[in-house]
This record gives structure tokens, C-alpha cells and sequence, in this order.
């Protein structure tokens, strides 16, 4: 498959989802599966076993069950803003099933696309994309490393030793003037 199959296009997201609630984008989900089937093992497993859960925890989705004779396994899961996607399951396990099941309930039913930028701003700047070298001196670029002026480090800050060390002492300062200041104190009272 070339990378040309899907149509290019922006990342579109959906608007505001979830700043003031979330709103479930899958509407509604059909489960189609034939009752004798031996491909639809797993449909049928999943219809026993946890429909009734997975109803009860997204009370916002339908859920429709359509048995139909000689027909392959399927999930169609229609959202809110007007997409379909259609899903074959046969000869899938029921836990294959409940990934895909998932996956539709998580989605926000925005068709899969190929990117035509890795970013994207409502209003471009004609000054180009910010990057970590954007405001460095361009000698650098000319230099061959390891350079001694760029390999160099210095320490200008105080190190956390340093600076408990100095505290600790200006704690022992502050309790010699206070002593100080009692026995002078006691001293003119007398």
C-alpha cells in the first residue's frame, strides 16, 4: 500500500471536546453475526458475555444486535457528527472484539487521513517555525567539536551544600546575638 492511498489533508479535531464535559462521539453500534456461523464464534461470545457491561457503563450509545443467517461478523459504528465506519470481525476471539469495540467508543469518528504537515496553527507566521538553534550565534555552525569554549562548564550558582552550610551558620550567628541580647538584658534589670 503507498503512502498515496489516503487523501492528504489538516488534523481536524473535534471542537472543544471536553473543556466544559465530554461528549461521546459514537452514537450508535450495530453488531451484526450469524448464530451458526462458526466465523462468528466471537461475535456471539462477546453478545453472551459482556454486551449487557459494556451497555450499562455508556448508557449515551445504542446499541443494536442483528443476527443475520450466513453473513461474516461486523461492527458498524455510526458517531454524532455524521460518519460511518464498518468493521469485519469474523473469525476474530471475543477479546479481539472487545479492542475493536473499544477503539470505536474512543474515536472521534474524524475519517483517518495522512497528514500534510506534522504541525498546524490557524494563523501561519511568515517568519518560519521557532527551533532550538533559531537565536544561536551562527559561528557555531563552523566550529568542529569538542571545542574547549563550548565544552567548557562553569559553576556561577552556590551548591546546595554551600548553601545549607551557610544557613547552619547564620542560624548559629543569630542564636549568639540573642543570647547576647538576653544576658545584656539581665544584666540592666539587676
Amino acid at each position: 500500500m503507498s503512502s498515496r492511498s489516503l487523501p492528504a489533508t489538516r488534523l481536524i479535531n473535534v471542537g472543544q471536546n471536553g473543556v466544559g464535559r465530554y461528549v461521546c462521539q459514537l452514537a450508535r453500534i450495530t453488531l451484526r453475526f450469524c448464530k451458526h456461523q462458526a466465523s462468528s464464534r466471537g461475535m456471539r461470545d462477546f453478545v453472551e458475555n459482556y454486551l449487557v457491561d459494556f451497555a450499562r457503563s455508556n448508557p449515551n450509545v445504542v446499541v443494536y444486535v442483528k443476527p443475520h443467517r450466513h453473513r461474516g461478523a461486523s461492527i458498524q459504528a455510526d458517531y454524532l457528527n455524521g460518519n460511518s465506519h464498518k468493521t469485519r470481525v469474523s473469525k476474530m476471539d471475543m477479546d479481539d472484539i472487545c479492542k475493536w469495540i473499544e477503539l470505536a467508543r474512543t474515536r472521534s469518528g474524524v475519517d483517518i487521513v495522512r497528514k500534510t504537515k506534522n504541525f498546524q496553527t490557524h494563523s501561519p507566521s511568515i517568519q518560519g517555525v521557532w527551533h532550538p538553534f533559531l537565536f544561536k550565534d551562527p559561528s557555531v555552525n563552523l566550529k568542529t567539536f569538542p571545542d574547549s569554549e563550548y565544552g567548557r562548564f562553569e559553576v556561577n550558582e552556590v551548591t546546595a551544600t554551600e548553601r545549607i552550610l551557610q544557613l547552619a551558620e547564620r542560624m548559629k550567628q543569630l542564636e549568639l546575638e540573642k543570647g547576647e541580647g538576653k544576658s545584656e538584658k539581665d544584666g540592666e534589670s539587676v
